[in-house]
């Protein structure tokens, strides 16, 4: 079934001048606050035609129409299954995803999923066979990959800049945690904060290094500050785990919601090599701005700093992809590593 039930939670592209299609048209399942700032940034894109958007909520769909004229407000979201459509970018509970996303690919759209795209290994799994059966561009909302600090890190990493990694510290604390109940539900969420933050630290860690294969994961989670032993009826609130990589590095991994942090949000990652380290630090508690820097001893330079409007570009990127062909990218198969580094943390 498409749909169960609902809560709904820029950078400049440009086409290369060989490529002369019509945009393509993409309908918007679930447009609360991310599913309707990943459309405003498709919109102001221009790389796209905003055809369609759906949400339980009237008033939301209503507000998420009004970003791009001429969208068409679809009052049940399977329907949207029956519009002439190119792709659909769902911003839904993480319980619907994997579900949605397949109905979607069955139905011969692109799909871009907020992630997680599945609330397993083996979800995620299934929505990949299906993309790939289908033949349709899959993407998921994997947003810390596009910011302009991580960026500058990656680029060093590969470069060798730092030598031979072998330690590397992963956090991400949000003093607040979600406000919508589902993500507190162990059937509906998959998982408390490892799913909700450590899927970003996980995929950084991997993305960064060129996907190593993970050679042992250990951990211990967390709610309202004891331990949970086996206990799946609640999430965790607090996660510590230990990732060691068959090429050598080992990271430490923190996550959490509602920590006593003293400000908004604690978010970094550190590599540490032979030659030096780097590190990703996000400024005055900012969930959005963050500062690269390069670390030689007791010395640190700066490598870039905010302000950077990087919260869109994901989506942006993979319409960009659509527009020049909606076929399968073996590309998305790295959401495989990463979602069975989150099964062996929980």
């Amino acid at each position: 079934m498409f749909l169960k039930s609902l809560s709904s939670d820029s950078a400049s592209y440009t086409l290369p001048l060989n490529v002369v299609q019509a945009l393509p048209k993409l309908g918007f399942l679930g447009v609360g606050w991310i599913g309707r700032h990943r459309l405003e940034a498709v919109a102001e894109s221009g790389l796209a035609q905003i055809a369609a958007v759906a949400d339980p909520a009237a008033e939301t769909a209503r507000t998420a129409a009004q970003s791009a004229p001429g969208t068409r407000i679809v009052p049940d979201p399977a329907d949207l299954l029956s519009e002439d459509l190119d792709g659909i970018v769902i911003a839904t509970p993480s319980a619907l995803h994997a579900e949605q996303s397949i109905a979607a690919l069955e139905a011969g759209k692109a799909v871009f999923c907020q992630k997680p795209l599945g609330r397993n290994a083996a979800e995620t799994r299934a929505v990949i066979a299906a993309a790939r059966k289908a033949d349709r561009l899959l993407g998921v909302d994997l947003c810390y990959r596009h910011v302009r600090a991580v960026r500058e890190i990656q680029t060093r990493i590969r470069a060798g800049d730092i030598g031979d990694i072998y330690g590397v510290d992963l956090v991400f604390h949000n003093a607040y945690g979600p406000d919508k109940d589902w993500y507190y539900d162990p059937a509906a969420a998959g998982g408390g904060c490892v799913i909700d933050l450590g899927i970003h630290l996980v995929d950084l860690l991997l993305w960064a290094l060129d996907f190593p294969k993970v050679e042992n994961v250990t951990s211990r989670l967390y709610k309202n500050g004891k331990p949970l032993k086996g206990d799946r009826r609640c999430v965790e609130d607090y996660a510590v785990a230990r990732i060691d990589l068959d090429n050598g590095p080992s990271a430490a991994l923190a996550c959490s919601w509602g920590l006593q942090a003293g400000r908004d949000a604690v978010i970094g990652a550190t590599f540490y090599g032979t030659e030096g380290g780097l590190g990703l630090i996000n400024v005055n508690g900012s969930f959005y701005d963050f500062r690269a820097e390069l670390y030689r001893g007791t010395a640190r330079e700066v490598l870039c700093e905010p302000p950077d409007a990087w919260g869109g570009r994901a989506a942006v990127a993979w319409t960009e992809q659509l527009s020049r062909s909606r076929r399968f990218d073996p590309f998305i198969e790295q959401m495989i590593p990463v979602s069975e580094v989150l099964d062996a943390v929980l």
